[in-house]
């Protein structure tokens, strides 16, 4: 079974094709992370210009580099929810174009359950499972009693940890994006500054408002005092306060929701890499009986290659889209 997975919810236009929801055949991105950063971060109505600008032959050329034609495609997947709304519309509307004028069936598709069904790409996934979903959009726990079940147990209150590492790296003045930016810098730092810490109600719950608000301050008051600070000390130490607050809701859900077997990451700050070394080297040993998967760089960022395994899933039991789909900015992943 080939599907073509179509993804635009942000500033990446992709297109891939995936087999028998397992094997790559192509995987074609399209970004304007370059046009964003000259306004420190993602313009809507720039991302859905170039969405309509880039989406023909994004999926041209995924089926060119896959060896195929619509003819040989299964079904179209296309995520429709959530995101800037103007660019899912940009997704939703030529993949229900193609879908209709091909004679295929249409697949909706949901963002985060295509970030978690991403790590299918290099793994077989073991349910019940725990994913940890962090991204510019996104912080959530969620539990899959199958491959068919999402259950939110935890989610941000506010920011979400990649907009923090954006908003913390903008006033620090570093380029867009922000997560790398901090990841790098962060390396060459200490975590010697004190900062809030996160506190929730739900203790699976998240928010990183106060700590970005804590950030601030301290850079203020050091402006207001004429005293200086260390950069990579400052973005050491948000990281890791930050990557704390995450690993420590990670502990609690492994230790107190039942028969978990398998923990995935996902999302675009799964590519930070003391977030992936402190899943590996401290959370991973504490529990020898649940498998650890902590996707490649490839599979974290927005891509269609997760769209259409989700898709290929979602196929499998039933789901299927009419012509009356539109996008939902905001939909609930359960």
């Amino acid at each position: 079974m080939i599907v073509l997975g179509i993804e635009s919810t942000c500033d990446e236009t992709a297109a891939a094709l995936v087999e028998d929801g397992r094997h790559l055949l192509s995987n074609v991105i399209s970004t304007s992370v370059k046009e964003q950063a000259l306004y420190g971060g993602v313009v809507p109505e720039i991302a859905s210009r170039r969405h309509c600008e880039f989406i023909s032959a994004t999926v041209k050329k995924a089926l060119l580099d896959a060896g195929k034609t619509m003819d040989d495609v299964d079904a179209v997947a296309v995520t429709f929810a959530p995101g800037l709304i103007g660019a899912v519309l940009v997704g939703v509307n030529f993949a229900k174009g193609l879908a209709y004028s091909a004679g295929k069936p249409l697949v909706p598709v949901h963002h985060i359950a295509g970030h978690i069904f991403a790590n299918a790409l290099i793994t077989d996934l073991h349910f019940p499972l725990l994913a940890l979903v962090v991204s510019g959009g996104h912080t959530e726990l969620v539990y899959l009693k199958d491959e068919n079940s999402f259950t939110v147990l935890g989610e941000t209150q506010d920011d979400a940890i990649g907009e923090a590492f954006d908003k913390v790296a903008r006033v620090m003045g570093l380029p867009y994006p922000g997560g790398p930016q901090i990841d790098k810098l962060a390396k060459e730092g200490h975590p010697v500054y004190a900062l809030a810490k996160p506190k929730t109600e739900n203790p699976m719950d998240f928010s990183f408002s106060g700590l970005k608000s804590s950030v601030l301050q301290f850079i203020s008051r050091c402006e207001r005092k004429n005293e200086t600070f260390v950069p990579a000390d400052l973005a050491c130490s948000f990281q890791e306060t930050a990557l704390e607050a995450l690993l420590q809701r990670v502990r609690y859900a492994l230790d107190h929701v039942e028969g978990i077997r398998h923990f995935v990451a996902a999302g675009g700050v799964a590519a930070n890499s003391r977030l992936r070394a402190l899943i590996s080297e401290e959370i991973a040993p504490r529990y020898p009986d649940i498998q650890f998967t902590i996707p490649p760089l490839s599979c974290c960022t927005d891509n269609a290659a997760m769209i259409a395994v989700a898709g290929t899933i979602a196929y499998q039991h039933g789901r299927r889209a009419d012509l009356g789909i539109s996008a939902d900015a905001g939909l609930p992943l359960q």
